[in-house]
């Protein structure tokens, strides 16, 4: 999976990338075996008809957070999401037709964003972990999608909106885990390093030792 989002030239810029071993991360929702099948057809089929190869590589996926951050910052941010993420409950997505950015995306529609978009909210307490500096502070996503080709050239993305806009695709998965990759920065490749489950759990509080009376 490649992301454009990441600012790696401002990053480079202002660290050694051989002293902080810097990585692109991303938080991610994988659908279940079935649907993840179900799409790589269409990605396929759209990679032949519209000469788009680029189209293939990347495994269907919804992104929830993005964010390039130093190897050594890796085990507190996995500490901290683990509470975050299990305090959520499991639900369900259904993807619903297609949709674009235009003029460049098109993807598997998400129909049900709800709980997508508050399971994102509910990560804000780990943005002082993600902020890298000034040009790379994380992205949280507010428009959850799992894209079908990105990247497109005009006449792709112009011919490819056209057929897709109004066909027919309908499918659903639960959600029980949320997954984090990683490769290094400027990388191929993500690598899971991290799987955190949904358990409706309560995030622990911490008491307040009172000091004086």
């Amino acid at each position: 999976m490649q992301h454009p989002f990441l600012d790696n030239e401002a990053v480079t810029q202002s660290f050694s990338k051989q002293q902080l071993n810097l990585h692109d991360y991303l938080l991610i929702i994988a659908p279940s075996q079935d649907v993840q099948q179900k799409i790589m057809a269409i990605k396929k089929a759209f990679a032949e008809k519209f000469e788009c190869p680029a189209a293939l590589p990347s495994k269907p996926h919804i992104t929830l957070l993005r964010f390039v951050q130093i190897e050594m910052q890796e085990r507190k941010i996995i500490n901290k999401l683990l509470p975050l993420i299990q305090a959520a409950a499991a639900f369900q997505i259904t993807v619903n037709g297609f949709g674009s950015f235009p003029s460049h995306t098109i993807y598997a529609n998400v129909a049900t964003k709800n709980n997508i978009i508050d399971l994102v909210k509910s990560l804000r307490p780990l943005q002082p972990l993600v902020k890298l500096d000034k040009w790379n502070r994380g992205h949280f996503i507010t428009e959850p999608h799992i894209t079908i080709a990105r990247k497109l050239l005009p006449f792709q993305y112009e011919k490819g909106w056209l057929e897709y806009e109004h066909a027919d695709f309908k499918t659903g998965f639960m959600v029980n885990e949320v997954l984090l990759l990683r490769r290094p920065l400027e990388g191929k490749g993500y690598t899971n390093i991290a799987k955190f489950s949904l358990l409706n759990k309560s995030i622990p509080t911490v008491k307040q030792e009172t000091l004086f009376s």
